[in-house]
């Protein structure tokens, strides 16, 4: 697939307790050309981050300790300054209640562990699209 270099200088911050989870997605996001990859091991690392420096996209586990998915969505979608970063809830947890709730908070979009890389990428692609 032939990324626009405007697509592939988007930054990607990956939010997610394991290492080789991070590693997963990392690799998928620099196999297509990906230059602006961070990654993050929990909600409180994965905030600052945000904070610190502008990001276009996130993708972030669910559960994690210190501060889970949900939470760090719920408190980026109060953030005035992050509200509008996209991002992207990816768990094993698929049962309805959680992706509502997920919905409901704002969620981007939604991918299930494990996913295909190719879903993956597709999710994000589409998304980094409509940012000019």
């Amino acid at each position: 697939m032939e990324l626009s270099p405007n697509i592939k200088n988007k930054k990607i911050l990956i939010i997610d307790d394991d290492p080789s989870m991070r590693s997963i997605i990392t690799t998928i996001f620099s196999s297509l050309g990906f230059t602006g990859l961070d990654e993050a091991e929990d909600g409180v690392k994965g905030l600052k981050k945000l904070q610190a420096q502008h990001y276009d996209y996130v993708i972030c586990d669910w559960t994690m300790p210190n501060m889970g998915g949900l939470e760090l969505l719920n408190t980026v979608r109060k953030d005035d300054e992050l509200k509008s970063v996209p991002f992207l809830m990816c768990t094993a947890i698929t049962d309805v209640e959680n992706v509502s709730t997920a919905i409901k908070s704002g969620v981007t979009d939604y991918i299930s562990k494990p996913f295909a890389p190719d879903a993956l990428y597709k999710k994000v692609i589409q998304a980094l699209e409509k940012i000019p």
